[in-house]
């Protein structure tokens, strides 16, 4: 029992000394300032017309989609799935708030800075 204690001591202190790195799996040794773009600067958010905003959601959204049912990527050791699951997902709450008429800059942001870092780990 003793040991059973020591090596579960033993991983957490190893999984809070790798956390405190403060680093996402693919970016090493990179700074997260620069990971995606400020709230505002994004294409997506400034895009004015409601309509088009609309139809680019729903375009990253049906992209990311595809990338996350398809199997080359589900299996693949690179991280495209895990961006375009959070892509999609962020993707998709972005048209939920455009559904209703509301711009929330966050969602759109994450939607197209996922997105973006999806493609960018398919080439």
């Amino acid at each position: 029992m003793k040991t059973v204690a020591k090596l579960l001591v033993s991983a957490a202190a190893l999984l809070l000394t790798a956390g405190s790195a403060g680093y996402a799996a693919d970016i090493i040794g990179g700074s997260t300032a620069d990971y995606c773009r400020v709230a505002g600067n994004s294409d997506l958010v400034r895009t004015d017309n409601i309509v088009d905003l609309k139809n680019q959601v729903v375009k990253l959204m049906d992209e990311s989609v595809a990338v996350a049912n398809s199997p080359e990527w589900i299996n693949s050791s690179r991280p495209v799935f895990v961006w375009a699951s959070e892509a999609k997902v962020a993707c998709g709450m972005a048209y939920g708030y455009l559904k209703t008429n509301y711009r929330d800059e966050d969602t759109l942001d994450k939607c197209e800075c996922f997105h973006e870092r999806m493609v960018e780990y398919m080439n």
